[in-house]
């Protein structure tokens, strides 16, 4: 650090008992840990303490005597201390030299970049210069920021309990004459307990009930005391509990679960415990009553349940797809390969194409089934929703009952839509299911889909930018929702069915797709009349003309020099793909896994075309790639795979996958783009 030596007032070099005095003060002012600094009237450092270069990070060059006072300015104003661009620099440097010039006393706080608090205090001395002084308050404005929050919770509870001791208060001032001080007492900590408690007699009348436990009954405080439990719980919710009473009346303490509608028309839960109280005589006298609202807890164990359900039926989704689609592989790749071999004229086709037919519409069912099964991003691309409505028709009839008539309103002209189609589906399907709920005794789903264009006025309220919209009205006859449910419909696990039968998931994922992708919902219902759920989604044009034709395949003869190695696991669809890589004029080799694989690659220079189911046992079709990659670098791979989705490997995004069951066309289309990356694979 620079010399910090004090000036002589008379000219003369300082004596030593000066310079003593100096370093001591000096010294002490280094003990601070506040920032000091001296400024003389250029302005100019004079003097400072070691806390100036901790507090502020200047360069140690920088801090010595006679260092400009616009310096310390420009350099804090380029490293953003006083906010800003570098733009600015030189005129937040003006600005507060100009006010530097003034000597005026001065007080200030300043956040710097790193998130410190420094006070900032200036005092001239008169003609002679003036005196800087930095305060590091981080910790007390963190401090006091907490202390403020915690104050004003303090005081929102304070607020709110007081709130709630008046009003009990007044309630006890009516029984004033007849409650002692004690009494008086146990009311309040009574009230101020998060449980529902009370106390009946052997008559199983309540004698006490604290307010938790009348509010959550819905009844008047001064109303229960006198009422039995049967008036209270009501018959339903009195024959649950009925056994429990009748053991405790034995003096056993029990502890139960039962439920109830409350006056909302909403099932709530609790979870009780009955103490018997047993008079000097042996016999009990009433029961002390113990209660906590578990309705909160049941509804997330349920949705829980739900959950897992869910995930344990899209892991079996798909473990059974590739099973069904290793079956429709053999199905239909004999199939097609009989019908080539049968003479056409023979009437052979009346039985084969509709047994191909099937197979395929099972393809197509258990493709359908993984879309609904499995969870992704959305991938909005242009729908035409009249065609995937229609296409839901035979779907939507399935889950609906035979009572159930559906009707579709579909748009003469096509109407495209920018949304993920799959993502559609399944809230098209939820809905659905829902309004069927809704008619357990018949009635109409109507389904209707039109053009809608929202104006700037309407989207303030519908919170969607003006524009051209898709409209979707799912309407049933059904029960209605009652009006002060409304609101609440989108919120998760929210639910107007029994408990147990809906995971109040549904609404809130279609809500959260509508919102996602640029639309809005809304819901109207009378009960007794019916609901309808309405919802927009943005309007997109047709989607680009389909690529053009795919090259050429190759002929028989030009495939006769391309060895390729078929891998996969199971006999008959290896059999099947073999069978189909021969009739397009393909030597074949073959594999039962990824490690038989492995070794024909290395000792096998011929082969030309790597063909591998994705799972197998021991070295899967993935980590083939990998390998196969690294020994022929150059070899073109086809992946294939019975599983709902069909990633490449990790590092090779061009290696394609083509999806079980297929036929040879499709195939032959897949192997011709490999050679011609341009053409677009099935």
């Amino acid at each position: 650090m620079t010399s910090r030596l004090p000036p002589s007032s008379s000219g003369k070099p300082a004596t030593p008992e000066e310079l003593r005095r100096y370093d001591l003060l000096l010294a002490g002012l280094d003990l601070l840990d506040q920032a000091i600094a001296v400024f003389d009237a250029s302005p100019k450092l004079v003097t400072w303490n070691k806390a100036l270069q901790r507090l502020l990070d200047f360069p140690e060059e920088m801090v010595r005597v006679g260092t400009p006072f616009e310096d310390f300015v420009r350099f804090n104003a380029q490293r953003g201390e006083y906010g800003g661009n570098d733009a600015e620099v030189e005129r937040l440097v003006a600005e507060r030299m100009a006010s530097v010039r003034s000597f005026q006393p001065h007080q200030a706080e300043r956040i710097r970049p790193n998130g410190q608090v420094l006070q900032i205090r200036g005092v001239p001395i008169p003609n002679l210069g003036f005196v800087t002084l930095w305060t590091d308050i981080t910790e007390q404005r963190r401090y006091e920021q907490l202390i403020e929050r915690q104050n004003a919770e303090l005081e929102s509870r304070v607020s709110a309990r007081t709130a709630e001791l008046e009003a009990a208060t007044t309630r006890l001032d009516a029984l004033a004459g007849q409650l002692a001080r004690s009494e008086e007492r146990l009311r309040l900590i009574m009230d101020a307990i998060p449980a529902l408690i009370a106390y009946v007699d052997a008559d199983e009348r309540y004698i006490f009930a604290n307010r938790g436990y009348t509010e959550w009954f819905g009844i008047d405080p001064t109303q229960i005391i006198g009422r039995s439990i049967a008036e209270v719980f009501g018959p339903e919710a009195y024959t649950q509990i009925r056994p429990y009473i009748a053991q405790a009346a034995g003096g056993e303490q029990v502890s139960y679960e039962y439920s109830r509608i409350n006056p909302a028309g909403r099932p709530v839960h609790a979870r009780s415990a009955l103490v018997p109280e047993v008079s000097p005589s042996g016999g009990v006298q009433g029961y002390f009553v113990l209660s906590i609202d578990i309705t909160e807890q049941k509804a997330s164990q349920a949705a829980l349940i739900q959950a897992q359900k869910m995930e344990a039926v899209g892991q079996l989704t798909g473990g059974l797809a590739h099973d069904f689609n290793n079956l429709l592989t053999i199905i239909t790749g004999n199939l097609a390969t009989l019908r080539d071999k049968l003479p056409a004229h023979q009437g052979y086709d009346d039985y084969l194409e509709p047994a191909l037919s099937a197979a395929r519409r099972g393809t197509e069912l258990i493709r359908r089934l993984l879309t609904f099964s499995r969870q992704q991003p959305l991938e909005p691309s242009p729908v035409e929703v009249g065609a995937l409505v229609h296409g839901m028709t035979s779907l939507l009839s399935r889950s609906l009952t035979e009572r159930i008539h559906m009707q579709l309103d579909l748009p003469a002209d096509k109407l495209y839509a920018l949304v993920d189609p799959h993502q559609l589906e399944s809230a098209l399907l939820n809905l659905a299911i829902n309004a069927r709920d809704a008619m357990p005794d018949g009635g109409e789903l109507r389904v209707a889909v039109s053009h809608r264009q929202v104006t700037p006025s309407i989207a303030q309220q519908a919170e969607v930018p003006p524009g051209d919209y898709v409209q979707f009205d799912v309407s049933d006859t059904g029960s209605g929702i009652a009006p002060e449910l409304l609101p609440r419909l989108f919120e998760p696990f929210f639910t107007t069915k029994a408990f147990g039968a809906g995971s109040g998931l549904g609404l809130a994922m279609v809500y959260g797709f509508i919102r996602q992708s640029g639309g809005n919902i809304r819901v109207l219902s009378t009960p007794g009349a019916g609901t309808n759920v309405r919802f927009i989604v943005p309007m997109t044009d047709a989607p680009a003309p389909a690529p053009g034709p795919a090259a050429p395949a190759a002929t028989a003869t030009e495939n006769a020099h391309r060895l390729v190695l078929l891998v996969e696991d199971e006999p008959e669809v290896r059999k099947v793909i073999r069978q189909q890589l021969t009739e397009l004029g393909y030597p074949v080799l073959e594999a039962g896994n990824g490690l038989e694989a492995k070794a024909l690659l290395e000792a096998v220079e011929d082969i030309a075309l790597l063909l591998s189911d994705t799972v197998m046992p021991g070295l899967g079709g993935r980590e083939l790639a990998a390998e196969a990659r690294a020994l022929r670098p150059e070899l073109p791979i086809l992946l294939i795979t019975g599983y709902a989705t069909g990633e490449p490997p990790a590092g090779m995004p061009d290696i394609p996958t083509l999806r079980k069951p297929f036929e040879r066309s499709a195939l032959a289309a897949a192997l011709t783009a490999l050679d011609h990356p341009e053409t677009p694979a099935p």
